[in-house]
């Protein structure tokens, strides 16, 4: 077995300085292009490994940024945490990803591991986190970032859009179809911020037409596709049923599309059915899903460059608010006529 490159081993071979090897590492943009390329071919060549612990001993710093979401299982996070990371990287800092499952304590408990392990800043998902985690993150001056949700006069740093304001959209636009019965899908609310939020946005638009939805027209359950057909299932079979199926994320709104073709009711001759975040599958579904469309990228972009901007100790505003729209496709239509 070979013995492990050091950085005396890198800066011997590109006839540099170790301290020219260590900007390369940690401060690129600092060293002249054409030795740092020489230097990074050198690395490759020597199979050589920065020493982390090493590293952050010297500059108390780790080069990682955490960050806790709520579930890998959906795409639409998938989506954030791909432009997140990227940004990450490309101003040299490393992920280190966590997955609480909607769970509070779980998240305290996966916080305060990320800190054990010297992130340098953490990125969370919504607004609704135990009180402590708040408390420790500011004890510790560690940066860190609220994604998905926006509220102009937080004391919380955030990058989002604002939940409440962007669920009235679905049915203002099935209001304007002419339907009038309405089924409501929704997450579950325990420690989720952003289901209650677009509940009573839901709950808003409707009242504002004078439309109250029964207990039984709201179906809570979890983020999957089989809860959606299952919740489906429910409100097709209440009398009368529902014209219009609104769903507060695709997932559920595809579970919903899914049961009504297993029971041959059509969609949206029979029941429209709209979703929230414009999945990737959402558009190639058929019929094709309306929905509301969220820039996920956007999102993750704009939270690293927060992240990354707060550490290197620049003014960057806390709040960045991102737009979300309407998306009208096949699986709304006007009311059938009874």
């Amino acid at each position: 077995m070979t013995k492990a490159a050091t950085q005396s081993d890198v800066a011997k071979a590109a006839k540099v300085s170790t301290a020219t090897v260590s900007r390369v590492l940690n401060q690129p943009d600092s060293v002249k292009p054409a030795v740092r390329k020489r230097v990074q071919q050198v690395m490759r060549e020597l199979n050589y490994v920065a020493d982390a612990a090493a590293r952050a001993l010297a500059s108390k710093r780790s080069q990682c940024i955490g960050a806790v979401i709520p579930t890998i299982a959906h795409s639409i996070f998938a989506e954030g945490l791909d432009a997140f990371e990227a940004t990450l990287n490309q101003a040299n800092y490393g992920l280190m990803l966590t997955n609480s499952g909607y769970d509070e304590d779980q998240e305290w408990a996966q916080i305060r591991t990320l800190i054990e392990r010297g992130v340098d800043a953490i990125m969370l998902v919504g607004y609704n986190h135990k009180p402590q985690v708040y408390e420790l993150l500011q004890q510790r001056n560690i940066p860190y970032v609220l994604t998905w949700a926006f509220r102009q006069h937080s004391h919380h740093p955030c990058v989002g859009f604002d939940n409440f304001i962007s669920a009235q959209h679905i049915p203002e636009h099935l209001l304007k179809l002419g339907h009038r019965r309405f089924g409501l899908i929704t997450g579950l609310p325990q420690h989720n911020d952003r289901v209650i939020d677009r509940l009573q946005g839901v709950q808003l638009a409707l009242a504002s037409h004078g439309i109250e939805l029964a207990d039984n027209a709201i179906v809570q359950c979890s983020y999957d596709m089989s809860a959606g057909r299952r919740a489906c299932h429910d409100l097709m079979s209440l009398e009368p049923p529902p014209t219009a199926i609104m769903c507060s994320n695709d997932v559920l709104a595809i579970g919903a599309l899914l049961e009504c073709q297993a029971n041959g009711i059509a969609v949206p001759q029979t029941v429209s059915i709209a979703g929230f975040d414009d999945l990737a599958i959402s558009q190639n579904f058929t019929p094709s899903l309306t929905t509301m469309h969220v820039p996920a990228k956007l999102m993750g972009k704009k939270a690293a460059q927060y992240l990354v901007a707060s550490l290197a100790g620049e003014q960057t505003p806390q709040h960045t608010l991102v737009d979300v729209s309407l998306v009208e496709r096949n699986s709304c239509a006007a009311p059938p006529l009874r």
